[in-house]
């Protein structure tokens, strides 16, 4: 269940719907401030699911049915809460600025404490309506929030002001704080907007997402007589097999294959490729996508949230949601901060008056000032900021990273293994050579073609590529056998194989070739292939080098093939020959010496990425290996690998550096305070800018040059 929610501007705020929902039993808990929305998992029954959106309401915050807007997809728009706040702030300014005012000037009116009790209680008014009934609901519900050291300080001056005025009216002016309550309430209002304008900067990746999905499509209506007509309708009303027409400069509304027409296609949000790409008939396309010449006509094979790009988005989404594990710390910090403040705070009230003969009022003045300036909401933004802006850069650089834990792992890489055929390679693999035995070349062909259909090896594709004009033979439960290759049976009984060597039993044979198909055990022949290295690949192998990573290619296929693209690519170790659970237990025994990453596009990749620390999968690779890897090379080539390693680094550091602040910043504000070197009003003003710092400093990840 995915909601988007109110009010939820900033880390304490997801923090506190997070612990609420944990508390509830739920899993599957993410809670993003950034983007405003929360994720849970559910088995209960429907009413179950409004007890728990009522409970989120009951803290404050307000939860965004579909019935509210008519739109089973709301939770993927961008509603902005600026405007919540704002009318608040320009309500309350112009109060304050006058009871301040009465600092600097001697205007006699300004001075009379019944007219400062009257600016200050329209302020002081919508601060328990802001604060005062979050901080309320908080405590209600045993998860005490920011809302509720607000709500003290601001009430504590303003009813303090106003004992003043009724039992010492000779002198009142001694006991005046009106100024103080106000200027908490507008200086906290003004930060929780500032943070709030500069949060939503952070997911501006996300809402660059969401643009591109298209919204109109031109549907082709064909009746019982076979007459076409073409209706344009929302994309949201399409069904799968429907058919859209896609003229020059339309957008592809759907994720399709293309069933006539052809044209060169702007897939740059999808590859960051600049150059168009030629699309015909059979090819697929993707939903959001360009066309730049030409005419289509597109069948749906996935539509709204099962497109690709509707799944970028919620994988992006997922993975700003996500804690990585140096959040842990600051969440738990977090979570007993506010108690401590209160406990702090009336420590230093109790100390200042009672062992160190402070005045009454100038010790409440440094309880209040200890309130005001503490700030549980940089601790919980210090790491999800910069995760969101981390995530957001790579997003737009095509580098899918599932989560901020994937993220945070690639500082500790040391080591990276490669996979060869279609990550190294092209996996454009031509037919160098065949050589039948004992049947002729043409029933070889489709014995081999009928066989690699049911495969999605980079071998296969290249073999059905290049064979488009063989007819398949009729070979029935066609199977993998992982590490040997794919096995059949045809009408009459006899079994087939077609794969590697492992396979081949009879002497005489040599083993060195590419492939082998076999028939109830004897060979039938082989196939010799070539492939050619990714352009790119030895320039990122370089600069791996140059970052001080070791590089290591870890192959099912020969040996020689492997030290021959080893010693081209100047890669430092090679295994060869590797069966698909050998892959994985030599990714668990180089693990043990370092943190290692495993780059790979197979489904006999996917158990070995799932065992490394960080696994990479390229986007054309198998859907088990994009599945099973933590990272998503979107432009399908290997040159955006060495720009992950650095920009996941570059966010550890700034994480570091958010914390350190956040810490720091709490550690000698509060000891200043408390020892009365600060006024409320300066901690209202200073607390306001601490959040502000950690998002600035957050959002210089979008500049930085990563690749060092």
């Amino acid at each position: 269940m995915t909601y988007k929610v109110d009010g939820m501007t900033c880390g304490n705020c997801a923090l506190t719907i997070s612990r609420f929902l944990e508390n509830k039993g739920l899993t599957g808990v993410a809670a993003n401030a950034g983007t405003g929305e929360v994720t849970f998992t559910v088995v209960e029954e429907e009413q179950e699911v409004n007890d728990i959106l009522n409970g989120i309401d009951k803290l404050g915050y307000k939860v965004i049915r579909e019935e509210e807007t008519g739109d089973p997809h709301a939770g993927h728009a961008h509603h902005s809460h600026g405007s919540r706040i704002l009318p608040l702030l320009l309500a309350t300014a112009p109060f304050t600025l006058l009871l301040l005012l009465h600092m600097f000037v001697s205007w006699p009116f300004l001075h009379n404490p019944y007219v400062q009790l009257a600016l200050a209680t329209p302020v002081f008014g919508i601060g328990l309506y802001y604060f005062g009934l979050s901080a309320f609901r908080s405590l209600r519900n045993g998860i005490p929030n920011m809302d509720v050291l607000v709500t003290i300080g601001s009430a504590a001056a303003y009813i303090y002001s106003i004992i003043g005025i009724t039992m010492y009216s000779d002198h009142a002016h001694h006991y005046l704080f009106f100024e103080t309550a106000a200027s908490i309430i507008t200086l906290v209002l003004l930060g929780n907007y500032l943070e709030e304008f500069s949060v939503r900067s952070t997911s501006s990746a996300i809402e660059a997402l969401v643009k591109l999905q298209p919204h109109k499509a031109k549907l082709v209506m064909t009746d019982s007589i076979g007459k076409e007509t073409i209706m344009e309708t929302e994309t949201r009303f399409l069904r799968l097999g429907d058919v859209v027409q896609v003229n020059t400069g339309d957008q592809v509304p759907v994720d399709g294959e293309i069933i006539h027409g052809a044209g060169a296609l702007d897939e740059s949000m999808m590859t960051g490729e600049s150059l168009p790409a030629d699309k015909i008939t059979g090819d697929k396309v993707v939903g959001g996508t360009i066309l730049h010449q030409g005419n289509l006509r597109v069948k749906a094979t996935a539509i709204g949230e099962n497109s690709v790009l509707a799944n970028i988005i919620h994988l992006v989404k997922s993975a700003q949601g996500s804690k990585p594990p140096m959040q842990k710390l600051a969440d738990k910090i977090s979570a007993i901060f506010v108690p401590a403040v209160l406990v702090v705070a009336a420590l230093t009230w109790a100390i200042s008056y009672l062992a160190f003969d402070v005045p009454f009022e100038n010790a409440m003045m440094r309880s209040i000032a200890v309130l005001v300036i503490a700030c549980p909401c940089a601790m919980g933004l210090a790491t999800p900021a910069a995760v969101m802006v981390g995530l957001g850069r790579a997003a737009r650089n095509g580098i899918l990273i599932k989560g901020g834990e994937a993220l945070e792992a690639f500082k500790d890489i040391k080591q990276i293994v490669f996979d060869k055929t279609g990550t190294l390679t092209t996996g454009k693999i031509e037919v160098r050579n065949i050589h039948p035995l004992h049947i002729d070349e043409a029933h070889f062909k489709s014995v081999v073609k009928s066989m690699e259909l049911h495969s999605s090896h980079p071998i296969a594709k290249s073999i059905l590529r290049n064979w488009q004009e063989v007819q398949p033979a009729a070979i029935n439960n066609i199977h993998e056998v992982k590490g040997f290759g794919l096995e059949g049976t045809d009408a009459e009984g006899h079994t087939w194989q077609l794969g590697s060597n492992r396979w081949l039993t009879e002497k005489g044979i040599d083993p060195q070739h590419d492939i082998f198909l076999f028939k109830n055990g004897v060979c039938q022949g082989w196939i010799d292939l070539q492939d050619e290295l990714r352009p790119e690949a030895k320039e990122v192998i370089g600069t791996l080098h140059e970052m001080g990573i070791k590089t290591v290619l870890l192959s099912g296929d020969r040996l020689e093939k492997c030290e021959a693209v080893a010693a081209e690519l100047d890669i430092d170790e090679v295994y060869a020959g590797f069966l698909p659970e050998q892959k994985m237990q030599k990714i668990d025994e180089l693990l043990q010496k370092t943190p290692t990453a495993m780059v790979g596009d197979g489904i006999n990749d996917a158990p070995a990425l799932a065992k490394a620390r960080l696994g990479i999968s390229l986007s054309d690779a198998t859907q088990v290996a994009m599945q099973s890897a933590d990272v998503v090379l979107m432009n399908n080539n290997l040159s955006k690998l060495p720009m992950a390693l650095g920009l996941g680094k570059h966010t550890y550091t700034t994480i570091k550096q958010n914390l350190f602040w956040a810490f720091f910043y709490n550690v000698c504000a509060i000891p200043v305070a408390a020892m009365g070197m600060l006024t409320p009003t300066w901690g209202a003003g200073i607390m306001a800018i601490s959040d502000v710092v950690l998002v600035i400093n957050s959002l210089r990840l979008n500049v930085k040059n990563v690749n060092r």
